[in-house]
């Protein structure tokens, strides 16, 4: 069953779409959410209406929204920061626990790309999160920001010009420029104990390995990294894309299921 729902924060409409497997009045499902990646929004490139509905269909529920400034929930690009992204996905996690088909000790988190590193900051700052999944996790941006280019351009002289960068038709802030160019990735992850599984392509042209690698030493022994020969950052094939919801739904199963 898939219902939209809506969750209110600071001031803004965060617009999600939730998926709820069938079962008996009062059922409570193990849930993840979903947090999408920079400018995309709730369908995500590597497809989490599939993940959702596979997930649905083995007793999982979830939960896929809409960040501030992205797909349908309010807001504007310009005003995104990652600080308020980390925000908002803890609100929202603390709402997901409140709603009614949700076991509020059974809620892991997805991410994808940077919302991979959202999610796996989230996890460590927010209590109660029973697993974490990252696809392709960002963490290559601060680095990346911090130099002063973003895709070859530079970023002072195009902010200067227009008052913005301009990121795939999205107006990149200074300050969403300087709040990636200081976030503490790794440090900032470290402090969650639970299970971590990381999928990376070993194609995967806009984030580096090597950065990937790094969320391992940051963890203590609780993460382990799955290399995907031959995909890319979008997981931009039908076999790569199986195997990425198929590896996410067995790990999720096995620790979140009772």
């Amino acid at each position: 069953m898939i219902r939209h729902h809506d969750f209110r924060h600071d001031g803004l409409t965060l617009r999600s779409t939730l998926h709820i497997p069938e079962g008996p009045p009062g059922s409570r499902w193990p849930t993840a959410v979903f947090v999408h990646g920079f400018t995309s929004n709730r369908l995500e490139l590597p497809n989490f209406v599939a993940m959702a509905r596979l997930m649905e269909t083995t007793g999982f529920a979830s939960v896929r929204f809409d960040l501030s400034g992205h797909g349908e929930s309010d807001g504007d690009f310009f005003d995104v920061t990652i600080t308020g992204e980390i925000a908002e996905t803890r609100a929202a996690v603390q709402a997901v626990r409140t709603l009614d088909f949700v076991d509020p000790d059974r809620i892991g988190l997805v991410g994808m790309s940077m919302g991979g590193v959202v999610a796996g900051i989230v996890a460590a700052e927010e209590p109660g999160i029973g697993a974490l999944c990252l696809w392709a996790p960002a963490a290559v941006a601060p680095s990346e920001i911090g130099s002063g280019y973003l895709r070859g351009r530079s970023l002072a002289a195009e902010i200067e010009e227009k008052g913005y960068f301009d990121a795939d038709g999205h107006r990149m802030s200074p300050a969403l420029v300087e709040d990636i160019a200081g976030l503490d990735v790794y440090r900032r992850s470290s402090g969650y104990a639970g299970p971590v599984h990381i999928l990376h392509g070993d194609k995967d042209d806009i984030v580096p390995l090597e950065y990937v690698r790094r969320y391992l030493d940051c963890h203590d022994g609780n993460a382990h990294l799955e290399v995907v020969e031959g995909a890319d950052h979008a997981w931009g094939s039908v076999p790569h894309r199986t195997t990425l919801h198929r590896s996410t739904q067995r790990f999720l199963r096995r620790h979140l299921r009772r």
